[in-house]
């Protein structure tokens, strides 16, 4: 398989770096506190893409034992269960995220984290 093939038939692969990149990009040089979270949030995000490309078997079928078939390709169910847990526990995370910025910002009066670590507030 040439190289430029290998893009084609993994474009998700190739999506789902991009993403993660450019989320890694934004947690890093942002100051600010809410641009941190959505960058943490896209990232989350990215990670479910990253389980669930590989666990889509071509031809494959939903593993449900009434239909059970003799020589039958089988989907993998155990990454969407994983999936829907790490989106609540996402959501959580944003959550207290979200509190904690509101807190900060009813404290010091900013949500900038250049003007917390200054000492100016």
């Amino acid at each position: 398989m040439y190289f430029p093939d290998w893009f084609i038939v993994h474009y998700s692969y190739m999506i789902t770096i991009f993403l993660m990149v450019s989320s890694l990009y934004i947690i890093v040089m942002r100051s600010n506190m809410i641009k941190k979270l959505v960058g943490l949030n896209l990232f989350q995000t990215t990670i479910y893409l990253l389980y669930l490309s590989p666990s889509k078997i071509t031809g494959g079928t939903v593993p449900i034992i009434m239909y059970d078939k003799p020589g039958a390709i089988y989907s993998n169910p155990l990454p969407q269960v994983l999936i829907l847990t790490a989106i609540v526990v996402g959501v959580a995370t944003l959550s207290v995220g979200l509190a904690l910025v509101v807190r900060i910002n009813e404290e010091f009066g900013t949500i900038e984290e250049d003007e917390l670590f200054d000492g100016n507030v």
